[in-house]
């Protein structure tokens, strides 16, 4: 299984950034997928949840309406458009998944909100 995130960088506050998730090694059409991120000194945590289908996903309250998660189970990939953001974002974004042989984590894609 391999998670390849992309689409991280500098942006000033208020702007947008959408965040890539290739993924491989499994069949991404039947798990569902999250990205979690974690700023220095704090732990790691879920941003945002989306279901195998991509018909349910799902916030946490620090994200909602800014932040939205999708999918592209033709090409294996999921994505976080996140918009107005906010210093408190800046963090090293990660995608997860849970299969039927492990728990996978990307390497992650730094994400700095600050101008």
């Amino acid at each position: 299984v391999q998670l390849v995130e992309s689409g991280g960088g500098l942006v000033q506050p208020g702007g947008t950034l959408r965040l890539s998730c290739a993924a491989s090694g499994f069949t991404f059409r039947l798990y569902a997928m999250t990205w979690h991120r974690q700023a220095p000194g704090k732990e790691r945590e879920l941003v945002a949840s989306i279901t195998a289908s991509g018909a349910s996903n799902s916030y946490a309250d620090s994200v909602k309406g800014r932040f939205t998660i999708s999918r592209d189970n033709a090409k294996n990939s999921v994505h976080l458009q996140m918009s107005s953001l906010k210093p408190e974002d800046t963090a090293v974004y990660y995608c997860h998944v849970v299969t039927h042989t492990g728990v996978y984590w990307g390497r992650g894609t730094q994400v700095t909100v600050s101008s």
